[in-house]
């Protein structure tokens, strides 16, 4: 059954990974990175990639801490959040992101990334490990 597909993003303060699923809702899959250092220009991107991708939903990861608590770092992908939901239509969700990025890094250290390579790549992986996990989740509630 095809859906409307999932945008997935992993802001983060110099770069945001961008990843996507499939119109089945299977699989989730990189897409890019963009830079995250001026809100405005990123918030146009995320528009015009959701666009461009026919995406339905965009989820947001958000950076609680290894408790559950929110911290300053997830107070700003809030503030980001509200920012996004003022200039899109879409549905955009927040998602706990806990250890994606330290599950990234593990990755790409096991398929022998190098230090630099990680470094261009890793917040596209950890969007696409959030995303995964995203619809994971609705997977398994769909199926109940």
């Amino acid at each position: 059954m095809e859906r409307p597909r999932i945008l997935c993003l992993d802001v983060g303060h110099k770069r945001t990974g961008v990843a996507v699923c499939d119109e089945t809702r299977t699989l989730a899959s990189p897409v890019e990175v963009l830079d995250s250092t001026n809100r405005k220009v990123l918030i146009a991107n995320v528009v015009k990639r959701a666009e461009e991708l026919g995406v339905g939903t965009i989820v947001v990861g958000l950076p609680l801490d290894q408790e559950g608590d929110v911290g300053r770092d997830a107070v700003r992908v809030r503030h980001f959040i509200a920012a996004l939901r003022e200039k899109t239509s879409l549905a955009v969700l927040e998602w706990d992101e806990r250890f994606s990025t330290v599950e990234a890094e593990r990755t790409l250290i096991e398929a022998d990334f190098s230090r630099e390579e990680r470094r261009k790549v890793i917040d596209k992986v950890a969007a696409t490990i959030i995303l995964q996990s995203y619809i994971d989740h609705l997977k398994f509630h769909d199926d109940k």
